[in-house]
């Protein structure tokens, strides 16, 4: 789960942001530094290529960096840069015929767990989201994974909250559909 960003770096990426405004290239480097990993972890859970992940990071710092003047602080930095990303991120999972999630959830049983129980749940649970639409997958990710309320999410992804909610319940209601089929149970078994 993603920790809330504490006021000091919200006021810190605001103030890097109206210097990217300003055309400050140091400035969007230390943002692009600051992001790069949490957003390569989230991408990293809707495409195992490293080069389009890579290219999700680098578009969403151009949109940065051309889009820096019309951020009206209507929401946290680090909420407007995660929104783009997940445009971003649409758009290149749509133009990729076939996309796959790899690692969809860190904490998949206890630490002392048999390694290869642990891979057979990923790999049960990645199934089971492969099921899901692009949009469903990232609403699930951004809120289970990264923590992120359903507020936060229609702001990341200019939905109206309504959507959000409706997505998690699709999403949801698909996944206790499928996923005991997928691990080999009838539909009331189990």
């Amino acid at each position: 789960m993603s920790p809330v960003p504490r006021p000091s770096t919200q006021h810190s990426d605001a103030r890097s942001l109206a210097a990217i405004a300003d055309g400050d290239r140091q400035a969007l480097e230390s943002l692009y530094l600051a992001y790069h990993r949490r957003l390569a972890r989230f991408l990293s859970r809707f495409t195992s290529q490293y080069e389009t992940v890579e290219e999700i990071i680098n578009d969403t710092f151009l949109t940065v960096w051309t889009g820096a003047r019309e951020f009206r602080h209507a929401s946290q930095v680090s909420t407007w840069i995660f929104g783009i990303a997940y445009r971003t991120t649409l758009k290149a999972l749509r133009r990729q015929k076939q996309h796959a999630l790899v690692d969809p959830l860190d904490a998949c049983g206890e630490p002392g767990s048999d390694p290869s129980e642990l891979a057979d749940v990923r790999d049960w649970l990645s199934q089971g989201l492969a099921r899901l639409s692009a949009e469903q997958r990232l609403t699930v990710e951004l809120a289970y994974h990264m923590g992120y309320s359903v507020e936060e999410i229609a702001e990341i992804t200019a939905v109206p909250v309504g959507t959000v909610k409706a997505r998690m319940f699709h999403a949801r209601e698909k996944l206790r559909r499928h996923l005991p089929e997928l691990r080999g149970y009838g539909p009331d078994e189990e």
